[in-house]
Parts: structure tokens; C-alpha cells; sequence
């Protein structure tokens, strides 16, 4: 969702893109790439009940299609996921999805990939990146896991608690990249004030604190993963709603909330087969601190304007209703009907910063270039999937065949949405994942919601995630470990996820 070359965190080091996940295997991806040709061209062309949704024609058959070989190719990542983003751009057109000639057809299918979420995704790497390049988010790591503390088992959960809060505002890979070398430098401080034994045990669950705790914590905030940022975009598009920055914060961050705590037991039940005796790790952190110096000009500024960002999305409604109708009436000049909506104003905000940050030199270009520009096309390529689906009528024909699904007990649907989405997770990209799987669920809120927050608890394999495949090759990682460990957590978080959802999250959009 990848390897990582482990250098000062100052060096210019380049993450894998969380758009870009572990390869599988080369037997899957030839497979995948036969199996997609071969459903595109089974769906649009041998007839079916698709070609019988009143007033669409094979519309809804050629939509089908092109979602079944996004879908496949996805999952079996057969070509590079952000390629596959971009088959709508030309299937769309050339089949002639949406209704009318090639222009509307065109123009509905190339929208999307200027959806104002691609922006404001874009403005939070902006900020994410120059956190990394003066080191900010490395000093507010190592300042919350000082404050936690410095025992074993406070040492654990300091290391879930920091690297879940900075993979809030920046990408879990890149979180993981910085975490790493800290949590080695801590297991080398209690290796050697226990003799020089190694902690194998205890190395085994801070470096799975590291993976865990960066793929969870981007649950928690509108910019923090990629996943967020579809469910939003396929939301407000499907269904009309908006999910501005502190409505998807009383979704997100109660999850992360409650579910580090049973990472933390879980990690702790296998920290604990080490004999750690009192050891700690004030010496570790106090060295890392040391190193960094003070607190320098430039990480204030970048500071300066995150928090600025962060308060103007959080006081979002209020300012966005008081400059409405100054904005729409200067955008109506040359936008006929615009409508000056929530992802707009978070997306200028982002933006705002983001040119900041540059026009002040907090950021360089080549930290720019090094973005995950390959994540903006996948956004992209999912919501333009979406938009087919809804354009062609093949949504109404969806509807119809879900109904058995849909008349289940609302409990049921959220308990196999949950289900399902963290189980494909764990052989296919989170992105991948709940692009296929928002567009087949029963529009319910509640179900969308609990398939992209699993969309994010991946445990089990290293070729998950990103900030898995980079912890696996620490050294301190056993593949069956990972596994045993990994099931619990997933098994765990598809029942928080189920319980989550009913009881609490459903009733944020009632």
C-alpha cells in the first residue's frame, strides 16, 4: 500500500506512496490482468439483465464492465493502481457511459479528476511534507511518548499514542519511515541496560506499534489517509451529503480513541514474554531530543500556519456561511449555478496553507516533487468510477440486486460491510478496497462509514500496508507473529468497527 531505506530522518528519503502498495505476487498480477480483460469484455458485450434498466440501453452493461476491470485490477494490482485510475478518462467516453455525445461523455468523465478532494488532499500532504522536512513532527513525537513515559509498558503505548497522532496529518508511510529509527533507538536502550539480551518479544510489538499505529491514526482526521478522502468525495456525490472536516473528526477520532487502547493490550500481551524488569528508555529519548537542539525559526512558522489551517477547517461552518455569498457571487461571474460547498472552502484552506508554505520556503521543491502525486489520479480514478455508476444507470440496477442485502437487519449490513472490508484489505490496497466496495454497498451511511474506516485495519500481512512491508524488515518481525497477532486485531477491530458504527456513528448523519 515497500520497502524503506532507513536514513537520518532529515535525509531525503522518498516513501513509497500510499497509493502504491506491496506488489503480490507475479502469478496473481498475470492472472488479474487476463480475469479483468476477460469480465470487461463478458459484462459489456454478452447480453444481459444490464441491458434491460429501462432508458439506459447498454449503458449500465459498459459501466459494469469498466468497474469489474478497475476492480480486479485493483485488487490483483495487475498494472499500477493510479494506471488503473485512469481507465474511465478513456473507457467512458469510447463506450459512451454517461447520456449524450463524446463531449458530455467527456467531460463527465474527466470532472472528477479535478474534484475539489484532490485539492484539499493535496494541501494536507503540503503541510505534511514540510513537517517532515524541518522535523516537526519528530519532535512532537518524541515529546508525547516523553510525557507518557518511560517504563516498558508506558513506553509501548507512547509509541502507539505518537505515531498514531502524527499519521493524523501526515501519511501513514511516512509516519512509519520517521517512527522506525525511534523505536529502534528505544529497543537498543533496554537491549543494553538489560545486558545486551535481546528483546525479541518486546522488538517485535514497538515495531508493530510502529505499523499499527500509523495505519490506524489516519482514521481519525478528513486529510489522514487517502480512504477518508474517497468515502467523503463518493458521499457527498452518491448521496448528496456533506462530511466537512469536524463532522468526519467526530467519526474518525473516537475510533482511534478506543481502538489504540486494545492495540496496546494486544502488543503488550506479547511485550511482556521478555523479561524487562525495570528498565527504561528516558536515556533514548532524551538523546533523540537532545539531538534535535531547540526549537528552530522555521519549524515555529510551519507550525504557525498547521495550526492556523486546523482552526479555520475546524471553525469551518461558521466562516464558510459568513464568506458565502461574497464567494459565490464572484465564481457565479464566470460559473454559472456554482454553489460554494463545504469541500471547497476545506480545499482553499488547504491550498492557502500550501502556498504558504511554499511562497515562505517552508517547503521545497523537492520535497514537492516527492509527493505521492500517483494518490491524487487513484482519488480521481474512484470517484470518476462512482460518477459512472451514477451516470449510467447502473446504480438503479444495483439497487435492485441488493435488496436482499439491504433487507437484512441494519446490524447485519454494518456487521458485513465491516467484515468485508477488512478482510479484502488484507490482500488488496485499502484504497482499492473501499473504492469497490462503497460502490456495491447498500447506500446506507452507517454501512459506508464502517467499510472505509476497516478499509484502514489491516494487521495480519506485511504486503498490507506500507508502514507494515517497512516494519517487517526491522529484523524483529517473525511472519507468523505478524499473522497471530494480526488476526486478533483484525478480528477485534471488525467487532469494535460493527459496535462502533451502530451505536454511535450511524446516528452523526441521521
Amino acid at each position: 500500500m515497500n520497502t524503506a531505506t532507513l536514513e537520518p530522518e532529515g535525509a531525503a528519503t522518498e516513501p513509497a506512496s500510499p497509493a502504491e502498495p506491496a506488489s503480490g505476487p507475479p502469478w496473481m498480477k498475470r492472472i488479474g490482468l487476463i480475469a479483468g480483460i476477460a469480465a470487461f469484455f463478458a459484462i459489456a458485450f454478452i447480453p444481459s439483465w444490464l441491458q434491460g434498466v429501462a432508458g439506459a440501453g447498454p449503458r449500465p452493461a459498459y459501466a459494469a464492465a469498466t468497474v469489474a476491470l478497475m476492480a480486479i485490477w485493483w485488487l490483483s494490482e495487475a498494472i499500477p493502481i493510479s494506471w488503473t485510475a485512469c481507465l474511465p478518462l478513456l473507457l467512458y467516453p469510447l463506450l459512451g457511459v454517461f447520456d449524450g455525445g463524446l463531449l458530455p461523455n467527456l467531460r463527465a468523465s474527466a470532472e472528477p479528476f479535478v474534484d475539489a478532494y484532490l485539492f484539499l488532499f493535496l494541501g494536507g500532504m503540503m503541510i505534511g511534507a514540510a513537517m517532515e522536512e524541518c522535523l516537526l513532527h519528530r519532535r512532537v513525537a518524541l515529546r508525547i511518548m516523553r510525557v507518557i513515559g518511560t517504563e516498558p509498558k508506558r513506553l509501548l503505548l507512547g509509541m502507539l499514542v505518537a505515531t498514531a497522532a502524527v499519521s493524523l496529518w501526515i501519511s501513514n508511510t511516512a509516519t512509519a519511515v520517521m517512527m522506525l529509527p525511534i523505536g529502534l533507538a528505544l529497543i537498543a536502550q533496554l537491549e543494553a541496560a538489560g545486558g545486551g539480551k535481546r528483546l525479541r518479544h518486546f522488538g517485535s510489538a514497538v515495531m508493530l506499534a510502529v505499523a499499527y499505529g500509523s495505519n490506524v491514526g489516519g482514521i481519525g482526521t478528513k486529510i489522514g489517509t487517502s480512504t477518508n478522502s474517497i468515502f467523503c468525495g463518493f458521499v457527498q456525490r452518491v448521496a448528496g451529503t456533506e462530511i466537512g472536516f469536524m463532522k468526519y473528526l467526530a467519526l474518525g477520532l473516537p475510533f482511534v480513541v478506543l481502538f489504540v487502547p486494545i492495540l496496546w493490550g494486544v502488543l503488550w500481551r506479547l511485550a511482556r514474554k521478555d523479561d524487562l524488569g525495570a528498565v527504561q528508555g528516558r536515556e533514548a529519548l532524551d538523546r533523540e531530543l537532545g539531538s534535535m537542539g531547540p526549537m528552530s525559526g522555521r519549524e515555529k512558522a510551519v507550525a504557525a500556519i498547521f495550526i492556523g489551517a486546523a482552526i479555520f477547517w475546524m471553525g469551518g461552518d461558521a466562516i464558510r456561511g459568513w464568506i458565502r455569498p461574497a464567494v459565490e457571487g464572484a465564481f457565479r461571474l464566470l460559473w454559472t449555478g456554482y454553489s460554494f460547498e463545504t469541500k471547497h472552502y476545506e480545499a482553499g484552506v488547504a491550498m492557502i496553507a500550501g502556498a504558504s508554505l511554499l511562497a515562505l520556503r517552508l517547503l521545497s521543491l523537492a520535497s514537492l516533487r516527492r509527493l505521492p502525486w500517483a494518490t491524487l489520479v487513484l482519488l480521481g480514478g474512484s470517484f470518476a468510477m462512482a460518477a459512472g455508476i451514477d451516470g449510467s444507470g447502473l446504480s438503479t440496477w444495483m439497487a435492485i440486486q441488493a435488496r436482499h442485502l439491504a433487507a437484512l437487519p441494519l446490524f447485519g449490513q454494518i456487521a458485513l460491510a465491516s467484515l468485508a472490508s477488512v478482510a479484502l484489505t488484507a490482500v488488496a490496497s485499502n484504497t482499492g478496497t473501499v473504492s469497490v466496495l462503497l460502490s456495491v454497498l447498500p447506500r446506507s451511511m452507517g454501512v459506508l462509514s464502517a467499510s472505509a474506516i476497516g478499509a484502514s485495519c489491516d494487521f495480519m500481512l506485511p504486503a498490507g500496508t506500507p508502514p507494515n512491508a517497512i516494519v517487517f524488515g526491522s529484523g524483529y518481525i517473525r511472519l507468523p507473529t505478524m499473522m497471530k497477532t494480526g488476526f486478533l486485531l483484525d478480528v477485534s477491530a471488525v467487532l469494535l468497527i460493527t459496535l462502533y458504527t451502530f451505536f454511535y456513528s450511524r446516528h452523526l448523519f441521521a
